[in-house]
Parts: C-alpha cells; structure tokens; sequence
C-alpha cells in the first residue's frame, strides 16, 4: 500500500527527533559527525537520508531503526517519482501469446 504524499523525513526528523529533545542542528550534527550544512539539508527536505545516514541516527538516537529510515526515506522518493513518471517516457512492453505461453 503505497502512501499519499508522505513527509520528507528530514521532517520527520526534525518534528519526532530533534524538536522534543530541544536539540539544535548545531548540536545534532556534532552528535552524528557531520556537518551543519548536511543535516539542514536533510531537515529542510533539500537532501536525502542515506544508507549512512540511517546508521548515524539509529547509533545516535537509537530509535527509530535505520531500516524504518532508509523505509521512509524510499516511500517519499517513490512517491515523488511517480508524480512525475509521464517524463520518463517509456511503454508497457508487450509480449505476444506465444511467448507469454513459454515464460
């Protein structure tokens, strides 16, 4: 089931993570070992959070998961993409009943 317009999760993490914990990005960053710029980017929905990246939080923060990171991090591209999919300008490939019978 796919989702309708989710939430960047740099969003996600400002809101759930650094906000009630009154972590400033400053602070946050120094906790995650990169720079300010970096995690401004992903909190402002400018940068994505990477396969890395979803292994700093979860060491830092310890929940959630980086798997559930790299989960919704995936929905909110997926979900951008297909808004935009006419650009990709490809076709259903069709097969014949022939070959269809063989597969």
């Amino acid at each position: 089931m796919t989702m309708h317009n989710p939430a960047h999760p740099g969003e996600i993490l400002k809101e759930l993570v650094l906000t009630p914990l009154e972590l400033s990005v400053t602070e946050a960053s120094a906790h995650l070992g990169i720079s300010r710029k970096t995690l401004s980017k992903i909190i402002n929905a400018k940068g994505a959070i990477t396969p890395e990246m979803a292994v700093r939080l979860e060491m830092v923060f310890e929940k959630p998961s980086a798997d559930h990171w790299l989960k919704l991090q995936n929905a909110y591209d997926l979900w951008q993409t297909r808004q935009h999919q006419e650009k990709l300008h490809v076709s259903p490939f069709k097969i014949n009943s022939q070959e269809s019978a063989s597969l």
